[in-house]
């Protein structure tokens, strides 16, 4: 699959801004099943100083300040993204969850496997408690495969919380989802990784878009699309594996990966500071198109 995403983020100050200064985490990432064919970046009003970085988990950072006097700022990245179906080992197959435990608690892992090691410990957004370890022991009962366990846990979330824009907050916490049983993409994978960090077990958050499709008969709406979120579980002797408990699925070639973390705090798509501004609006856009293709492709929503 070939994409094309733009992102487009604005605000609208009720009096002028003297200062912004931002950083994104909009780049796409290169894997072995998704090539960045191009990215491009474009703020209105033009910044006085532009730079990127790659951060501490290889996400690319781009950041920007305008340092004159603006009474709106338009943020928009447009991308081409080539992807395939990543590529995952029979379930029943992947060690028991107990030994992937004891071999990331001893660093008993390949060299190539010791980053794994990071996404163990409690972040801020992914905490470790007794609701927690609870609600995911009951997929990972003695022996079961890590694979296994993870995928029966997707499908627990799928099932038991109910996808509900209104029910959580950017800064909600995975009690509060617990407790109300409600939320959206980004909450139902905080609630995944802390199961599985609960049990010694590797996971990080990924950021990113995915395609979705309009009602029967109805055009695709441009801009109907929105960032979207899942987790990604470590086995040993493969690597990761992203699952997708909103829609309760294993991530495939509609899946463009931007960034990963141990929460939505380390891969916040656009945050920085303003001086001045007064009160503002916000608007946000994200348009996920096909390329080279006549039909969308059977996506969930």
């Amino acid at each position: 699959m070939r994409y094309r995403v733009t992102h487009s983020t604005g605000y609208l100050y009720s009096a002028p801004a003297s200062l912004s200064q931002n950083e994104l985490l909009l780049h796409p990432r290169g894997s072995t099943w998704q090539t960045v064919e191009n990215f491009q970046l474009e703020v209105v009003p033009s910044p006085q100083h532009q730079a990127s970085r790659i951060d501490y988990f290889g996400n690319r950072v781009d950041l920007f300040m305008v340092q004159h006097p603006h009474d709106s700022l338009s943020i928009t990245t447009t991308s081409t993204v080539a992807t395939s179906a990543p590529e995952s080992p029979p379930p029943e197959t992947t060690p028991g969850w107990e030994e992937t435990a004891g071999l990331l608690r001893s660093m008993s892992l390949s060299e190539s496997e010791l980053d794994a090691v990071r996404f163990v410990f409690e972040s801020p957004f992914c905490v470790n408690n007794r609701d927690v370890k609870d609600y995911g022991s009951r997929s990972f009962t003695p022996g079961t495969p890590i694979l296994a366990g993870a995928l029966d846990l997707m499908t627990r979330i799928h099932k038991e919380f109910a996808y509900d824009k209104e029910a959580s907050t950017v800064d909600s916490t995975v009690e509060h989802v617990l407790a109300t049983s409600k939320g959206v993409c980004q909450d139902f994978a905080h609630l995944a990784i802390s199961c599985l960090r609960s049990l010694g077990l590797a996971a990080r958050y990924v950021s990113g878009y995915l395609e979705t499709l309009p009602p029967p008969g109805k055009p695709r709406l441009v801009g109907a699309d929105a960032s979207h979120a899942w987790f990604s579980v470590f086995v040993p002797g493969f690597g990761w594996v992203d699952l997708d408990p909103t829609n309760n699925q294993a991530s495939g070639e509609s899946y463009i990966t931007v960034a990963w973390g141990r929460d939505y705090g380390d891969v916040t798509p656009v945050k920085g500071v303003v001086m001045g501004g007064g009160t503002h609006q916000l608007s946000v856009t994200v348009d996920v198109a096909p390329l080279d293709r006549g039909e969308n492709p059977a996506a969930p929503v």
